[in-house]
C-alpha cells in the first residue's frame, strides 16, 4: 500500500470543465475560412452581368424606339405623299375640264372674225342691209355669249400697252399723239379660254417719231 501511493500523488486530475473552457478557447481562436471574400466576387461576377443585361435591354429599346419613330415619319411621308398626288388630281381633273374645249374654241374662232368682218365690211346706210346686218350682229353677240359661258372671252387691246404675252405684233406706226409701244389698231382679236390664251392679238404698235 505505502509503495502506490507516491505514484498516485505524482498523476495530475484534469477537471472536465476546465477542458470543454480550453476546446472553446481553441475553437474561437481558429481563423475562418474567407467565405465572405468568395461570396463577395460571385455577387460583383451577378451584378456585372445583370448591368451587361440591362445594358444590352436598353441599347435595344434605344433601337426599337429608333425604328417606331422612323416608321412614323414614313407614315407621315407617305401621308403627305398621297395628299400631294390627290391635289395634282385633282389639279389635272380641273384643268382636263376647263380646256377640254381648247381645240374645239380654235376652230370656232375663224367663224367669229368672218360674222365681224362680214359686219365691218357691210354697207350699214343702206336701208335694204339693215334687217340682215341686224340679223348678223344678233347671231354674232348670241354666238358670242354661248363661248363665254364656257370660259372663252375675247382680248381686244386697242389703246393698251403692248403686252408682248398676249398680243403679235404684226407692224410699227410712228406716232405722237400715243406714248411710244402702245396699240393703235386691233388687227384680228386674240381669245381666252379660262385665262389661257388660245390665241393671241394681231396688233399695230405705236412708236416714236424719229
Amino acid at each position: 500500500m505505502s509503495s502506490e501511493q507516491p505514484k498516485h500523488q505524482t498523476e495530475q486530475t484534469v477537471d472536465p470543465i476546465d477542458s470543454v473552457e480550453q476546446t472553446s478557447a481553441t475553437e474561437q481562436a481558429a481563423p475562418e475560412p474567407e467565405v465572405i471574400l468568395a461570396d463577395d466576387a460571385e455577387k460583383q461576377d451577378l451584378q456585372a452581368e445583370y448591368q451587361a443585361k440591362i445594358a444590352e435591354l436598353e441599347a435595344q429599346l434605344a433601337k426599337a424606339n429608333e425604328q417606331i419613330q422612323e416608321q412614323k415619319d414614313g407614315v407621315i411621308r407617305a401621308h403627305a405623299e398621297v395628299e400631294n398626288i390627290r391635289r395634282r388630281s385633282a389639279q389635272d381633273i380641273d384643268k382636263a375640264h376647263k380646256f377640254a374645249l381648247e381645240k374645239f374654241a380654235g376652230e370656232l374662232l375663224p367663224v367669229i372674225d368672218n360674222l365681224e368682218r362680214a359686219i365691218g365690211a357691210a354697207d350699214h346706210e343702206n336701208e335694204e342691209l339693215k334687217p340682215m346686218l341686224e340679223g348678223v350682229d344678233l347671231t354674232l353677240r348670241s354666238f358670242l355669249n354661248t363661248v363665254a359661258k364656257f370660259g372663252v372671252v375675247e382680248v381686244n387691246p386697242d389703246g393698251e400697252a403692248f403686252d408682248p404675252a398676249k398680243h403679235q405684233a404684226m407692224g410699227m406706226q410712228e406716232s405722237e399723239d400715243v406714248a411710244p409701244n402702245t396699240v393703235l389698231a386691233v388687227m384680228q382679236k386674240g381669245y381666252e379660254l379660262n385665262s389661257r390664251l388660245i390665241r393671241p392679238a394681231m396688233v399695230m404698235i405705236s412708236k416714236a417719231k424719229s
